[in-house]
C-alpha cells in the first residue's frame, strides 16, 4: 500500500486546513485510515481515524475542531481541521491499517502543519 498525503502548510491561529491522503495498491476491507502527528520532541500521536465502515475515533485534543471522512471509491481520507491552534503544529502522517488476523500499518511521508500565533 502506498500513501500520498498533501495539504499541509502555514496557517494563522483560528484558520483551517484540509489534509487529503490517497491510498493505492492492495486495498482490502476491512481497514482503517487515519492521521497521526508528531511534534518536535514528542511521540507520534493519533489525531483521528476512520474505519472502512465509517466509524470514527478522535483525540480529545481535537474533538469539535477536526472532522475525518473518507471516500472509499477513491481510497482517500480527508482531515478537515478548523480553529487551529499553535499546539497543532506538527508533522502529520497518514496511516493505512490493513486488518486480517492481525494488522499491518502503512505510513505516508508526512506533511508539515505550522500554526502561527
Amino acid at each position: 500500500v502506498q500513501l500520498q498525503a498533501s495539504g499541509g502548510g502555514l496557517v494563522q491561529a483560528g484558520g483551517s486546513l484540509r489534509l487529503p491522503c490517497a491510498a493505492s495498491g492492495s486495498i482490502f476491507s476491512p481497514n482503517v485510515m487515519g492521521w497521526y502527528r508528531q511534534a518536535p520532541g514528542k511521540q507520534r500521536e493519533l489525531v483521528a481515524r476512520i474505519t472502512s465502515s465509517g466509524s470514527t475515533v478522535y483525540a480529545d485534543s481535537v474533538k469539535g475542531r477536526v472532522t475525518i471522512s473518507r471516500d472509499n471509491a477513491k481510497n482517500t481520507v480527508y482531515l478537515q481541521m478548523n480553529s487551529l491552534k499553535p499546539e497543532d503544529t506538527a508533522v502529520y502522517y497518514c496511516n493505512f491499517r490493513r486488518i486480517t488476523t492481525t494488522w499491518i500499518d502503512y505510513w505516508g511521508q508526512g506533511t508539515q502543519v505550522t500554526v502561527s500565533s
